[in-house]
Protein backbone atom coordinates (compact mmCIF):
# COMPACT_ATOMS: atom_id res chain seq x y z
CA UNK A 1 0.00 0.00 0.00
CA UNK A 2 1.32 3.46 -0.88
CA UNK A 3 2.20 5.88 1.88
CA UNK A 4 -0.44 8.37 0.76
CA UNK A 5 -3.11 5.68 1.01
CA UNK A 6 -2.02 4.91 4.54
CA UNK A 7 -2.15 8.59 5.41
CA UNK A 8 -5.70 8.78 4.10
CA UNK A 9 -6.69 5.68 6.08
CA UNK A 10 -5.40 7.34 9.23
CA UNK A 11 -7.38 10.48 8.46
CA UNK A 12 -10.46 8.32 7.94
CA UNK A 13 -9.81 6.61 11.28
CA UNK A 14 -9.92 9.96 13.05
CA UNK A 15 -13.06 10.91 11.17
CA UNK A 16 -14.73 7.79 12.54
CA UNK A 17 -13.16 8.17 15.99
CA UNK A 18 -13.23 11.91 16.46
CA UNK A 19 -12.77 11.92 20.23
CA UNK A 20 -9.72 10.03 21.49
CA UNK A 21 -7.46 9.70 24.52
CA UNK A 22 -3.83 9.00 23.64
CA UNK A 23 -1.30 7.27 25.85
CA UNK A 24 1.41 9.84 25.11
CA UNK A 25 5.09 9.13 25.74
CA UNK A 26 6.67 11.94 23.75
CA UNK A 27 8.30 9.38 21.45
CA UNK A 28 8.22 9.19 17.65
CA UNK A 29 4.99 7.22 17.29
CA UNK A 30 2.75 8.93 19.82
CA UNK A 31 4.05 12.35 18.74
CA UNK A 32 3.08 11.70 15.13
CA UNK A 33 -0.27 10.27 16.18
CA UNK A 34 -0.99 13.43 18.16
CA UNK A 35 -0.18 15.64 15.17
CA UNK A 36 -2.15 13.46 12.74
CA UNK A 37 -5.24 13.51 14.96
CA UNK A 38 -5.04 17.29 15.24
CA UNK A 39 -4.71 17.71 11.47
CA UNK A 40 -7.70 15.41 10.96
CA UNK A 41 -9.79 17.60 13.25
CA UNK A 42 -10.25 15.04 16.02
CA UNK A 43 -10.60 16.05 19.65
CA UNK A 44 -7.54 14.41 21.20
CA UNK A 45 -6.43 14.35 24.82
CA UNK A 46 -2.77 13.31 25.21
CA UNK A 47 -1.95 11.89 28.63
CA UNK A 48 1.56 11.32 29.95
CA UNK A 49 1.76 9.00 32.96
CA UNK A 50 4.73 9.96 35.10
CA UNK A 51 6.32 6.98 36.88
CA UNK A 52 9.76 6.04 38.22
CA UNK A 53 10.17 4.04 35.01
CA UNK A 54 10.37 7.17 32.80
CA UNK A 55 13.44 9.46 32.76
CA UNK A 56 12.91 13.18 33.13
CA UNK A 57 13.72 13.92 29.49
CA UNK A 58 10.69 11.92 28.30
CA UNK A 59 8.31 14.21 30.17
CA UNK A 60 10.24 17.25 28.91
CA UNK A 61 9.88 16.02 25.32
CA UNK A 62 6.17 15.32 25.81
CA UNK A 63 5.63 18.86 27.12
CA UNK A 64 7.67 20.37 24.29
CA UNK A 65 5.75 18.50 21.60
CA UNK A 66 2.36 19.35 23.10
CA UNK A 67 3.45 23.00 23.27
CA UNK A 68 4.61 22.87 19.64
CA UNK A 69 1.16 21.67 18.59
CA UNK A 70 -0.64 23.90 21.11
CA UNK A 71 -2.51 20.94 22.59
CA UNK A 72 -3.09 20.75 26.37
CA UNK A 73 -1.19 17.85 27.95
CA UNK A 74 -2.61 15.95 30.89
CA UNK A 75 -0.13 14.43 33.33
CA UNK A 76 -1.04 11.61 35.68
CA UNK A 77 1.23 10.09 38.30
CA UNK A 78 1.51 6.41 39.17
CA UNK A 79 4.01 4.22 40.97
CA UNK A 80 4.17 0.70 39.54
CA UNK A 81 6.61 -0.28 42.30
CA UNK A 82 3.71 -0.35 44.76
CA UNK A 83 2.52 -3.47 42.92
CA UNK A 84 4.60 -6.46 43.95
CA UNK A 85 3.77 -8.23 40.68
CA UNK A 86 5.60 -5.41 38.91
CA UNK A 87 8.39 -4.78 41.41
CA UNK A 88 9.17 -8.50 41.48
CA UNK A 89 10.06 -8.25 37.78
CA UNK A 90 8.98 -11.67 36.59
CA UNK A 91 8.29 -12.54 32.95
CA UNK A 92 4.86 -10.83 33.09
CA UNK A 93 6.11 -7.56 34.59
CA UNK A 94 5.29 -5.61 31.41
CA UNK A 95 1.78 -7.05 31.39
CA UNK A 96 1.03 -5.95 34.95
CA UNK A 97 2.56 -2.53 34.35
CA UNK A 98 0.58 -1.92 31.16
CA UNK A 99 -2.56 -3.09 32.95
CA UNK A 100 -1.99 -0.54 35.71
CA UNK A 101 -1.16 2.41 33.47
CA UNK A 102 -3.66 1.80 30.69
CA UNK A 103 -6.42 1.16 33.21
CA UNK A 104 -5.91 4.79 34.28
CA UNK A 105 -6.09 5.88 30.65
CA UNK A 106 -9.16 3.75 30.01
CA UNK A 107 -10.94 5.33 32.97
CA UNK A 108 -10.11 8.80 31.66
CA UNK A 109 -11.30 7.85 28.17
CA UNK A 110 -14.58 6.63 29.60
CA UNK A 111 -15.01 9.92 31.47
CA UNK A 112 -14.57 11.81 28.20
CA UNK A 113 -16.61 9.41 26.07
CA UNK A 114 -13.50 8.84 23.98
CA UNK A 115 -11.70 5.97 22.28
CA UNK A 116 -8.42 4.91 23.93
CA UNK A 117 -5.49 4.73 21.51
CA UNK A 118 -1.77 4.01 21.67
CA UNK A 119 1.22 4.40 19.34
CA UNK A 120 1.91 0.76 18.39
CA UNK A 121 2.91 0.73 14.70
CA UNK A 122 3.05 -1.81 11.89
CA UNK A 123 6.77 -2.47 12.50
CA UNK A 124 6.12 -3.68 16.04
CA UNK A 125 5.99 -7.49 16.31
CA UNK A 126 2.50 -8.95 16.11
CA UNK A 127 2.91 -11.44 18.92
CA UNK A 128 1.61 -12.20 22.37
CA UNK A 129 4.02 -9.98 24.26
CA UNK A 130 2.62 -9.33 27.73
CA UNK A 131 2.27 -5.59 27.15
CA UNK A 132 0.33 -6.07 23.93
CA UNK A 133 -1.94 -8.57 25.65
CA UNK A 134 -2.80 -5.98 28.29
CA UNK A 135 -3.61 -3.36 25.65
CA UNK A 136 -5.98 -5.74 23.86
CA UNK A 137 -7.71 -6.70 27.11
CA UNK A 138 -8.32 -3.05 27.96
CA UNK A 139 -9.71 -2.24 24.52
CA UNK A 140 -6.94 0.13 23.41
CA UNK A 141 -6.76 0.65 19.65
CA UNK A 142 -3.57 1.15 17.62
CA UNK A 143 -4.40 3.37 14.61
CA UNK A 144 -0.85 3.32 13.21
CA UNK A 145 -0.86 -0.46 13.05
CA UNK A 146 -4.42 -0.58 11.73
CA UNK A 147 -3.39 1.71 8.86
CA UNK A 148 -0.19 -0.21 8.14
CA UNK A 149 2.22 2.61 8.96
CA UNK A 150 5.76 1.43 9.64
CA UNK A 151 8.33 3.12 11.86
CA UNK A 152 10.32 4.53 8.95
CA UNK A 153 7.15 5.87 7.31
CA UNK A 154 6.19 7.51 10.59
CA UNK A 155 9.61 9.15 10.77
CA UNK A 156 9.22 10.38 7.19
CA UNK A 157 5.78 11.87 7.85
CA UNK A 158 6.94 13.34 11.17
CA UNK A 159 9.69 15.17 9.32
CA UNK A 160 7.12 16.53 6.86
CA UNK A 161 5.07 17.72 9.83
CA UNK A 162 8.23 19.38 11.23
CA UNK A 163 8.06 17.45 14.48
CA UNK A 164 11.35 17.52 16.37
CA UNK A 165 10.76 13.88 17.30
CA UNK A 166 11.14 12.64 13.71
CA UNK A 167 14.71 11.40 14.31
CA UNK A 168 14.44 10.64 18.02
CA UNK A 169 15.93 7.24 18.91
CA UNK A 170 13.49 4.65 20.19
CA UNK A 171 13.46 4.37 23.94
CA UNK A 172 12.25 1.66 26.30
CA UNK A 173 11.40 2.26 29.94
CA UNK A 174 14.14 2.09 32.57
CA UNK A 175 12.76 -1.18 33.95
CA UNK A 176 13.91 -2.97 30.79
CA UNK A 177 17.53 -2.37 31.86
CA UNK A 178 17.09 -4.77 34.79
CA UNK A 179 17.21 -8.52 34.07
CA UNK A 180 13.98 -10.47 34.44
CA UNK A 181 13.84 -12.02 37.88
CA UNK A 182 15.86 -9.25 39.54
CA UNK A 183 13.57 -7.13 41.72
CA UNK A 184 13.19 -3.48 40.70
CA UNK A 185 13.66 -0.63 43.17
CA UNK A 186 13.64 3.13 42.77
CA UNK A 187 17.31 3.54 43.76
CA UNK A 188 18.47 1.29 40.91
CA UNK A 189 16.22 3.07 38.43
CA UNK A 190 17.70 6.42 39.51
CA UNK A 191 21.24 5.08 39.06
CA UNK A 192 20.43 3.87 35.55
CA UNK A 193 18.86 7.21 34.62
CA UNK A 194 21.85 9.10 36.02
CA UNK A 195 24.37 6.94 34.18
CA UNK A 196 22.50 7.24 30.87
CA UNK A 197 22.19 10.99 31.23
CA UNK A 198 25.92 11.20 31.96
CA UNK A 199 26.66 9.41 28.69
CA UNK A 200 24.30 11.70 26.79
CA UNK A 201 26.27 14.65 28.15
CA UNK A 202 29.40 13.08 26.60
CA UNK A 203 27.72 12.97 23.18
CA UNK A 204 26.44 9.38 23.12
CA UNK A 205 22.98 8.50 21.83
CA UNK A 206 20.87 5.41 21.20
CA UNK A 207 22.60 3.21 23.77
CA UNK A 208 21.59 1.31 26.90
CA UNK A 209 23.02 1.05 30.41
CA UNK A 210 21.93 -2.36 31.61
CA UNK A 211 22.37 -3.78 35.10
CA UNK A 212 24.43 -6.97 35.30
CA UNK A 213 25.02 -8.39 38.79
CA UNK A 214 25.26 -4.88 40.20
CA UNK A 215 27.53 -3.61 37.42
CA UNK A 216 26.70 -1.24 34.57
CA UNK A 217 26.81 -3.08 31.22
CA UNK A 218 27.05 -0.57 28.38
CA UNK A 219 25.42 -1.54 25.11
CA UNK A 220 26.63 0.82 22.37
CA UNK A 221 26.20 1.09 18.61
CA UNK A 222 29.12 -0.35 16.58
CA UNK A 223 30.09 3.18 15.53
CA UNK A 224 30.50 4.16 19.18
CA UNK A 225 33.00 1.41 19.96
CA UNK A 226 35.86 3.33 18.41
CA UNK A 227 36.86 5.87 21.02
CA UNK A 228 40.10 7.30 22.30
CA UNK A 229 41.66 6.24 25.59
CA UNK A 230 40.75 9.67 26.91
CA UNK A 231 37.08 9.17 26.02
CA UNK A 232 37.08 5.69 27.53
CA UNK A 233 38.35 7.22 30.74
CA UNK A 234 35.63 9.88 30.65
CA UNK A 235 32.97 7.24 30.08
CA UNK A 236 34.22 5.15 32.97
CA UNK A 237 34.43 8.13 35.30
CA UNK A 238 30.96 9.31 34.32
CA UNK A 239 29.29 5.95 34.93
CA UNK A 240 31.37 5.25 38.06
CA UNK A 241 29.40 7.98 39.80
CA UNK A 242 26.49 5.55 39.75
CA UNK A 243 28.02 2.07 39.43
CA UNK A 244 31.29 0.76 40.88
CA UNK A 245 31.91 -1.53 37.90
CA UNK A 246 31.52 -0.57 34.24
CA UNK A 247 31.44 -3.26 31.52
CA UNK A 248 31.24 -3.00 27.73
CA UNK A 249 28.81 -5.44 26.13
CA UNK A 250 30.63 -7.19 23.27
CA UNK A 251 27.31 -7.56 21.44
CA UNK A 252 26.57 -4.03 20.16
CA UNK A 253 23.25 -2.46 19.45
CA UNK A 254 22.61 -2.88 15.76
CA UNK A 255 19.67 -0.52 15.20
CA UNK A 256 18.14 2.53 16.79
CA UNK A 257 14.77 0.76 16.63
Amino acid sequence: MELEQKRMLLKQYFTEHNRVVLGFSGGVDSAFLLAAAQQAGAAITPIFIKTPFQPAFELADAKRLADQLDIPLEILEADPLTDQQIAGNDAKRCYWCKRMLFSLLRDRAQQLGATLIDGTNASDPEDDRPGMQALRELGAQSPLRLCGLTKEEIRQLSREYQLFTWDKPSYACLATRIPTGTPIDSATLQKIEGAEQALVSLGFSDFRVRVFHGAARLQLLPSQWQMSDQMRQKVTQAVNRYFDTVLLDMVPRTSRE
